[in-house]
């Protein structure tokens, strides 16, 4: 049976020279923390002090006993998304939510 996960990766840029700066800031308009939410073709967020960035996916998986195989899957698309942007990066971490699994209260 399949499930739909939420993933969030965070992670950091690393070592930026000026001209992965000036792209990554000329660019920030259009990943924006406040406006990236989960697709399914990922969005990639961050903000002008060019620190941490964060990839929010939302992917159909079997359902595991564990997330571990669908953090990984939003690890490598996080680690593309940022490669295509021309910069490195570093302290990938990943959680998943199984959001087949939320139970919603619903007022009455």
């Amino acid at each position: 049976m399949e499930h739909t996960y939420r993933v969030m990766v965070r992670g950091r840029f690393a070592d930026l020279d000026e001209a992965g700066r000036a792209r990554l800031r000329a660019d920030a308009h259009r990943h924006d923390m406040l406006t990236s939410g989960f697709s399914e073709q990922g969005a990639l967020a961050y903000d002008r002090s060019l620190d941490f960035f964060s990839f929010r996916v939302q992917l159909r998986a079997e359902v595991e006993s564990d997330d571990r195989a669908v953090c990984d899957r939003g690890l490598r698309l996080a680690a593309q998304a940022v490669e295509a942007l021309g910069v490195d990066f570093r302290d990938l971490r990943a959680s998943a939510t199984d959001v087949d699994l939320i139970k919603v209260k619903r007022r009455r």
